[in-house]
């Protein structure tokens, strides 16, 4: 095998045709074609020709058309081969590079974000949404082991149990499951929980800043009331009203300065009980004592009062 067979090539790049003189040269034919789709007035000078193919070129004229800034008319003409006269092959209004243009359309489906569901909306839910699963079969076959079904019938004695032959409707099996709590029509599905855990998780995860300066985490946290089911595994709800996670749905590793055992204030002291006496009895003389020479000695003579 010579050298010329194992070299390695690289790819051309596809050859870009040059325009057809004839066809490039048709300025006034594709004007006239976008004056007549156009309104009057609105069509521009030229500015440019792109060679499409083999004898197909495409003309471009500014536009002038109010709301269509950056737009531009793109009028395609072509001749067959041997041909000498262009013909017309479409006309057409483009965006161009630095075309004004309007935003993508998204289903509203898609558009909505939390906090948009006001009073009064109403939110469907797809009949096949990935995030839900029945909450019960709703068949009218009754399921294996109930009283009902043809196997328990050759097990049950007709004085124990009565049973009818007729299999329970949708709307029956609605009305006992909702009598035992489970009158749900659709329940989360395991994608529904996982979707859920992972948005709460970055929101109220271990990566967020507060969680990342918490002194401890939520798992052990006096304020964390627990969920129930598989995600009691995971998460909790905050009851702490002055945490920044209170009656949210909070991560177990998740964490924040409000953590019940983290700063622990010591009981303040209690004073003592004022001591009273009550079995002496404080004296509280009405006059001074004799000696204690604030003033004279009382005078106990009988003054004559000049009674007879």
């Amino acid at each position: 095998m010579s050298a010329a067979t194992t070299r390695t090539r690289t790819p051309r790049a596809p050859r870009t045709p040059a325009p057809d003189r004839l066809c490039a040269e048709a300025v006034d034919l594709a004007r006239e074609a976008a004056e007549e789709a156009a309104a009057p007035g609105v069509v521009g000078e030229h500015s440019g020709v792109v060679a499409e193919g083999d004898r197909v070129v495409t003309h471009y004229f500014e536009s002038k058309e109010p709301g269509y800034l950056g737009w531009r008319w793109a009028v395609t003409v072509t001749r067959a081969s041997r041909a000498k006269n262009v013909t017309l092959d479409e006309t057409v209004l483009l965006p161009g590079p630095d075309a004004l243009l309007a935003p993508e359309w998204v289903p509203w489906s898609e558009r909505l974000r939390p906090g948009d569901l006001g009073p009064g909306d109403l939110l469907p839910t797809e009949q096949d949404d990935p995030r839900l699963e029945p909450g019960y079969t709703g068949e009218d076959a009754p399921p294996p082991n109930s009283a009902v079904s043809e196997e328990m019938r050759d097990h049950l004695d007709a004085e124990d149990a009565e049973i009818t032959d007729r299999a329970p409707t949708r709307g029956a099996i609605a009305a006992v499951a909702d009598e035992l709590g489970m009158g749900r029509a659709r329940v989360l599905s395991r994608y529904g929980l996982r979707i859920a855990a992972d948005r709460w998780d970055e929101a109220f995860g271990p990566r967020t800043p507060m969680a990342q300066a918490a002194p401890a985490s939520c798992r052990s946290c006096a304020f964390l009331v627990p969920l129930a089911g598989s995600l009691r595994q995971s998460f909790g709800l905050c009851a702490n009203e002055l945490s920044p996670a209170d009656g949210r749905v909070v991560s177990l590793e998740y964490g924040c300065g409000g953590h019940s055992e983290a700063a622990v204030m010591p009981t303040p002291p209690r004073p003592a009980p004022p001591v009273l006496d009550s079995t002496a009895v404080d004296e509280f003389p009405l006059r001074p004592a004799a000696d204690s020479g604030s003033v004279g000695a009382p005078d106990t003579t009988t003054e004559d009062l000049g009674h007879s």
